[in-house]
């Protein structure tokens, strides 16, 4: 493909805006998982969201590296398309254990966590949405960062409960990993907020 010299603008907006919406289909389909468990229909919709995230990731890098001039800092885009993407690993490698550890039982807090995954990243959408035009996303990010706090509190909660329940060793090892993973989601969101603030921050 040939080098772009003038700057190819509504592609790079409309590629982010795909990818945030991917993220936040990819943490519904998690909620309606842990919802409906052991039915693993939702299985297949995930790994589904996770392989069309790295397509769009690959879209994104392949065409700043066919742009000679970028509506953005090239580093800045690349970060944010990484951090969307994280979001949709993290959710894809927590539904896998729970599919690998054959989990017979959803705790009530991982499907707490799922709902605080699914808000964050519509947030994201929404201030991934107000990119172009570098419109005010600050209400959107601010909530954003609320919802890190608060799966940042469920995850702690749910450890404990794990820890005081009684059970075997290898149910407390399996579950801790699980909720860390989906906090690991969280965060990701919330580094998209950061990369996005970043952006708003040069472009004012």
């Amino acid at each position: 493909m040939p080098l772009r010299l003038t700057p190819q603008k509504r592609e790079f907006f409309v590629l982010f805006s795909k990818a945030s919406a991917n993220a936040w289909a990819i943490a519904g389909a998690l909620v309606e998982l842990l919802e409906r468990w052991p039915d693993k229909e939702k299985l297949r919709d995930i790994r589904e969201l996770e392989h069309e995230g790295d397509r769009l990731t690959h879209e994104v890098i392949n065409l700043l590296n066919r742009t000679f001039v970028t509506p953005l800092d090239r580093d800045d885009m690349y970060r944010l398309a990484s951090v969307i993407d994280d979001v949709c690993d993290h959710i894809d490698e927590a539904a896998d254990n729970i599919d690998a550890y054959e989990v017979t039982e959803v705790p009530e807090k991982a499907r707490m966590q799922a709902e605080v995954i699914y808000r964050a990243a519509g947030r994201l959408h929404e201030a991934v949405e107000l990119l172009e035009g570098f419109k005010d996303s600050a209400r959107q990010l601010n909530a954003l960062r609320e919802l890190e706090d608060e799966g940042d509190r469920i995850s702690r909660e749910a450890i404990a409960d794990l820890f005081r329940s009684g059970a075997d060793p290898l149910t407390i090892i399996r579950w801790k990993d699980i909720h860390e993973q989906l906090e690991e989601a969280v965060d990701a969101c919330e580094n998209a907020a950061d990369v996005l603030e970043a952006i708003l921050v040069k472009n004012r």
